[in-house]
C-alpha cells in the first residue's frame, strides 16, 4: 500500500488537471460554437487556454506542484510563460482577423465594452512581465521581483475581469470558479513572497 502523500499527490495533480481541462470542455460543448467561425473559434481557445496557464503559473512560482524540484519548476515557469505570450499573440490576432475594427478600438481603450479595455490591460502587462523576466539578471533582485509581481497581480486581475465581462463560450460556473483560482493561487505567490515586505524596505532605501 502506497503512502497518504503518494495519494495527496496525486490528488493535486488531478485537481490542476480538472481546474483546467473543465472550461476548456465546457467551451467546447457550448451550443455557441454552432454560429462561430474557425478563426473566432480559436481565438476564444487561445484565451481560455492562456487563463488556464495563469493558474498553472504561480503554483509553479510557489513550487506547490508535487514531484517537481526547483529547477524543473523554474524551467516549465518559463516555458509556460513564454506559452502564455503564444496563446494572447494568437487569441488577439485571431480577433483581429475576424473584425480589425474592434481590435483597434479595444488596443486605443476606446471600446465601448468594459471587458475589451482589461482585457488589453492584461496583455499588456503579460508581455511587460515577459520583458522583465528576460531582463531578469540586469535587475537587482529585489526590484525584479517587485516589477514582476505587480506585473503578474494585473495581468491576473485583468484577465478575470475580461472573462467575468464575457457571456462567450466557457461556462458560467467553470468561468468563475477558473476565475477563483487563479486569483487564490496568485494571492498565494504575494503571501508567501511577502512583497509588501520588500515595497517597505524599497521605500526605505
Amino acid at each position: 500500500m502506497r503512502p497518504l502523500s503518494y495519494w495527496l499527490k496525486a490528488l493535486i495533480w488531478v485537481a490542476l488537471a480538472l481546474a483546467v481541462a473543465i472550461p476548456l470542455g465546457a467551451a467546447a460543448l457550448s451550443p455557441q460554437l454552432a454560429w462561430r467561425d474557425p478563426i473566432y473559434i480559436i481565438a476564444g481557445f487561445a484565451g481560455i487556454f492562456a487563463m488556464a496557464l495563469l493558474l498553472v503559473q504561480p503554483l509553479l512560482a510557489g513550487g506547490h506542484l508535487p514531484a517537481l524540484s526547483a529547477m524543473r519548476a523554474r524551467r516549465f515557469h518559463r516555458v509556460i510563460g513564454a506559452t502564455l505570450v503564444v496563446a494572447v499573440i494568437v487569441h488577439v490576432g485571431a480577433l483581429w482577423i475576424t473584425s480589425p475594427p474592434d481590435v483597434i478600438d479595444a488596443l486605443l481603450l476606446a471600446s465601448p465594452t468594459p471587458f475589451s479595455i482589461w482585457g488589453v490591460l492584461a496583455m499588456w502587462a503579460v508581455f511587460a512581465a515577459a520583458l522583465v523576466a528576460i531582463l531578469r539578471k540586469r535587475m537587482p533582485v529585489r526590484t525584479w521581483r517587485l516589477v514582476h509581481m505587480a506585473l503578474v497581480c494585473i495581468v491576473a486581475a485583468g484577465t478575470v475581469a475580461h472573462a467575468l465581462l464575457i457571456q462567450g463560450t466557457m461556462g458560467t460556473f467553470s468561468k468563475i470558479g477558473l476565475s477563483i483560482l487563479v486569483v487564490a493561487a496568485t494571492a498565494k505567490v504575494v503571501v508567501d513572497r511577502r512583497i509588501w515586505t520588500l515595497l517597505r524596505r524599497s521605500r526605505r532605501d
